[in-house]
């Protein structure tokens, strides 16, 4: 049997390489608006992280709520607790960002994060537990999507629903009811101030029955909420004015 020559040889694979890339750049340009634009107007059903912890033993409880039946002492308490300037950046916060590098820097065991609402939402949702340069791209992609296809008031309703806050609990609703009997409309500013205390870690802290460290931390988030209220800083969430 002749051989292909290898100009031929070198061809096809030249070709099939094309080819490849181009499908990757159709992936990555076309089904993330896709998969974006249908979680705009539908709850996202089940996350990674979910069915990971699910497969770990620790269950899954998830409860969507729409936001306008969450209490907004929840919402001030996260923006107070994760991202202050949420309803002034674009998806980054460059600031908050370069004060983590710096931090990381001088304090290397005790590594903080930089990442806004707007990013822990597109990696809760769309992408998979874990630090590498392909899921930080993906994730700042994700959040530019979400930023420009769902608005401040539908990534805010999207991150109280699919955070995890605590082994197995998923959402506001989910740990409103597990933690204080009652649903996430009736949080009172202090048990919303507990909930986003542990956001940080909530397989290690804990909202019910909380140690001195989470009881200061809820004190301080309470108060920075005030703040929030009083400076109009959830305002591009719950409107000017809010009660």
């Amino acid at each position: 049997m002749a051989k292909l020559p290898n100009s031929r040889r070198r061809s096809g694979l030249a070709r099939l390489i094309r080819n490849l890339v181009v499908a990757m750049l159709i992936l990555l340009l076309v089904a993330p608006p896709a998969w974006v634009a249908i979680y705009r107007v539908t709850p996202p059903p089940v996350t990674i992280l979910m069915i990971e912890r699910s497969a770990q033993g620790q269950g899954m409880d998830h409860r969507w709520t729409p936001i306008a039946l969450i209490s907004p002492s929840m919402t001030r308490a996260v923006i107070a607790s994760e991202d202050a300037r949420f309803c002034r950046h674009h998806g980054f916060d460059l600031d908050a960002i370069d004060k983590a590098l710096k931090h990381n820097e001088e304090r290397p065991g005790r590594i903080r994060g930089g990442s806004t609402i707007s990013q822990q939402t597109a990696k809760n949702v769309f992408l998979w537990p874990g630090r590498s340069y392909l899921r930080k791209g993906l994730e700042a992609w994700f959040t530019v999507l979400i930023e420009a296809l769902w608005g401040k008031r539908r990534i805010m309703e999207v991150y109280l629903n699919t955070v995890e806050m605590g082994p197995g609990l998923y959402g506001v609703e989910a740990a409103s009811r597990r933690y204080f009997r009652t649903g996430a409309a009736s949080l009172s500013p202090t048990q919303a101030a507990r909930l986003a205390a542990v956001l940080p870690s909530p397989l290690k802290w804990k909202a019910e029955n909380p140690g001195p460290y989470v009881r200061h931390r809820t004190g301080r988030i309470g108060a920075r909420s005030g703040t929030v209220r009083r400076d109009g800083l959830a305002d591009c969430v719950l409107g000017a004015g809010s009660g």
